[in-house]
């Protein structure tokens, strides 16, 4: 079963180390090499919470997250993104931003990497607050299991209140366009915060009600069971989604390291991208979440440190390697008490 559901991953990292020598060289390869490694690194919790929705969908459509997915993460989001922002904050036709990233002036005009950043503040909002919503959608949820019982049994007794996920999503983004976000930002930041969380509720009402015609219930996508048709369509496009989010962060700290949109392509897209992709299946086969019960609770609670990093590094720098320790962190601790509670079970049978 690894064989199969790695083996792809291997042979496609191989051609994309082959391809950034050819291109660039020695420092090309260890420049792609760096960045797989590090968007694998950092994105165990991602690939955790795609597993809790994939699980959910046919084979069919855990075959177009593999496929069809693996396009838009390398392609849309690696490549065309950064190549869009460029496109609209600074008014250059594609063909212009991509001719930028490949040539940087060298007249002190903007560079390629100085726009991608310089629009930070309005993806990180987007992404932020996206995530928030996910997070909080799950920690206000009525769980029979709680990991962290002592914080999550008040916020399960909250979340009684309808649309409370709501009205702290929406007091965050106030509160991080206000008093976090420079000056000329503050607009930008509530826009681009408001358009998250509008695409989450979009995205995931759009499963619910889809599950509602063809399952007959309406517990949203993260109850969905092994959809297929119209909801199995629409979940997907909320992991898409959801799997976006996740790479805005990524995307943003690869510029540290190279500027390069071949090489990130390449470092995070075909390798990063396609491994995160191939665990996600991984764990869905072999039933990692069933087995290890609190992983779902510690991704989530990861999800909540990374929407909080986004939002507070609008108006201040946050290291790339605080944002993976504290999922490391998380899943690590969610992984152990996962141990403990399966002793604890073997024990009491």
């Amino acid at each position: 079963m690894i064989l199969r559901i790695f083996g792809t991953s291997v042979v496609i990292s191989v051609a994309a180390l082959v391809a950034a020598y050819l291109y660039g060289g020695t420092t090309a390869l260890l420049l792609t090499l760096i960045l797989g490694v590090l968007e694998v690194s950092l994105s165990f919790d991602n690939a955790v919470i795609n597993a809790t929705v994939l699980r959910r969908m046919s084979h069919f459509w855990q075959q177009m997250f593999l496929t069809v997915g693996i396009v838009v993460a390398v392609f849309g989001m690696r490549l065309a993104f950064p190549l869009a922002v460029v496109w609209i904050t600074a008014g250059l036709n594609p063909v212009d931003a991509l001719d930028l990233a490949l040539n940087p002036p060298t007249d002190g005009s903007a560079t390629y990497e100085s726009i991608i950043l310089a629009a930070h503040p309005q993806i990180a909002s987007f992404g932020g607050m996206f995530l928030l919503m996910l997070f909080l959608g799950f920690i206000f949820q009525d769980k029979e299991l709680t990991w962290l019982t002592w914080i999550e049994e008040p916020l399960k007794r909250v979340g009684r209140l309808k649309e409370v996920s709501v009205a702290v999503a929406l007091t965050a983004l106030v509160i991080t366009a206000v008093f976090i976000a420079p000056d000329d930002e503050t607009s930008t930041v509530m826009l681009a915060g408001s358009l998250g969380m509008v695409t989450y509720i979009v995205v995931s009402g759009l499963g619910d009600l889809f599950h509602v015609d063809e399952e007959g219930e309406s517990d949203g996508p993260s109850a969905l069971v092994q959809l297929t048709g119209k909801a199995a369509f629409f979940l997907f496009i909320y992991l898409e989604v959801l799997d976006a989010s996740f790479s805005f962060d990524g995307v943003i700290g690869a510029f540290a390291i190279t500027a390069d949109p071949i090489i990130i392509a390449l470092g995070l897209g075909l390798i990063g991208a396609l491994f995160v992709r191939s665990l996600t299946i991984f764990m869905v086969r072999q039933g990692t979440l069933s087995e290890y019960v609190y992983l779902e609770h510690g991704a989530h609670w990861a999800i909540g440190a990374l929407s909080v990093i986004l939002l507070y590094s609008i108006g201040t720098p946050v290291p790339e390697v605080i944002t993976g320790l504290i999922g490391v962190v998380f899943i690590a601790a969610a992984f152990v008490s996962s141990l403990i509670y399966r002793r604890q079970e073997s024990v009491d049978a």
